[in-house]
């Protein structure tokens, strides 16, 4: 069945903009989706994959390759023709083995012909597009790991059974999962460019509209997406125009030191927070059209830039969503 129209997801506006800014640019480095069970986050990254405009990619690679020169040596691709093909959406499932996420050997070649021969894994697949892990939490230490050094470097290597192979692995990450089944490791939650909180619908009216949208979409498909097609298409031209525009916004000295200032205010490590800040603040201009970043901008991108870069606070009880919203109000007035 065709996923579910992104256009069509009732309410959760923070998190539809978050993952439309990471189509914008991907250099912001990826979505962390946190909340309570059933709303709507697989759903919503389900439907990213089909509201994503196409990528070019060298027929027969299997990691999405733009150009023939871009093809491992290994792959063996015998076609120069480029074609069209959706952006990637790979899940990454609990319990995956080392193997299957980087790729290894091909057992089948091996034993029928006695080839020594590469196997693609899951972040060959991922390259150029997304790579979803639902319950991220819950992830293996070791694949937290492996993920860490793929998200450094953009290149994934595998040395083993006599082989070393290279190949481009550069992809959006997007997690999600419910924090009271654990918490996520520090290192792998700085990867991720943005954060999330999704809750369940507190309005009656809300909720009868979810409902009303779910049944028709399982009852009545064909007219359910055809209802919702023109919106997906305009989102799409949308996201089409913003990375169109993004090379040209401008950001003044300013919003610079603006980027600075809150991240100074709130304590954050590093310096990736007042990157992502600003890349996420750039993307929200090319999105609505802007030729400059402006305050605005930067204040509805830093909640979602910022909230999980906070140290921990025992003499602060509130959430880190309203220690932003403090801080912003005091900084940028």
């Amino acid at each position: 069945m065709t996923p579910f129209p992104f256009a069509a997801i009732v309410g959760q506006d923070e998190m539809k903009t978050a993952m439309i800014l990471t189509a914008i640019d991907p250099r912001i480095g990826g979505v962390l989706v946190f909340g309570d069970r059933g709303t709507g986050k697989s759903t919503a990254v389900r439907a990213l994959a089909a509201l994503l405009p196409p990528i070019d990619a060298v027929k027969g690679c299997p990691c999405n390759s733009a150009r023939v020169e871009d093809c491992p040596d290994w792959a063996v691709v015998t076609e120069t023709e480029v074609v069209s093909r959706p952006t990637p959406v790979v899940d990454l499932p609990l319990g995956v083995t080392e193997d299957r996420v980087t790729g290894a050997l091909d057992i089948e070649r091996a034993l029928t012909r006695g080839e020594k021969a590469f196997e693609a894994g899951l972040l060959a697949r991922a390259n150029r597009g997304y790579l979803y892990i639902d319950e991220v939490n819950l992830l293996e230490d070791h694949i937290v790991d492996l993920l860490l050094d793929v998200a450094q470097t953009g290149e994934n290597v595998v040395e083993r059974e006599g082989m070393s192979i290279r190949h481009a692995a550069r992809f959006v990450l997007v997690g999600s999962g419910n924090p009271e089944e654990g918490e996520l490791r520090p290192q792998l939650l700085d990867r991720f460019g943005l954060s999330v909180e999704v809750t369940s619908p507190k309005e009656i009216e809300t909720r009868v509209e979810v409902i009303r949208r779910r049944d028709a979409y399982e009852n009545d498909h064909a007219t359910f997406m055809t209802e919702w097609q023109p919106e997906d298409a305009a989102l799409r031209a949308r996201i089409l125009a913003a990375r169109a525009v993004l090379p040209a916004v401008r950001s003044s000295n300013v919003v610079l030191h603006d980027c600075a200032s809150v991240c100074l205010a709130l304590g954050s490590d590093g310096l990736r927070g007042e990157l992502t800040l600003l890349r996420t603040a750039r993307a929200l201009a090319a999105y609505d059209g802007a030729t400059e970043v402006t305050r605005d901008h930067i204040r509805a991108a830093a909640p979602m830039a910022l909230r999980h870069r906070l140290r921990r606070d025992p003499l602060d009880d509130a959430g880190s969503s309203a220690r932003v919203a403090r801080q912003l109000a005091e900084v940028l007035p």
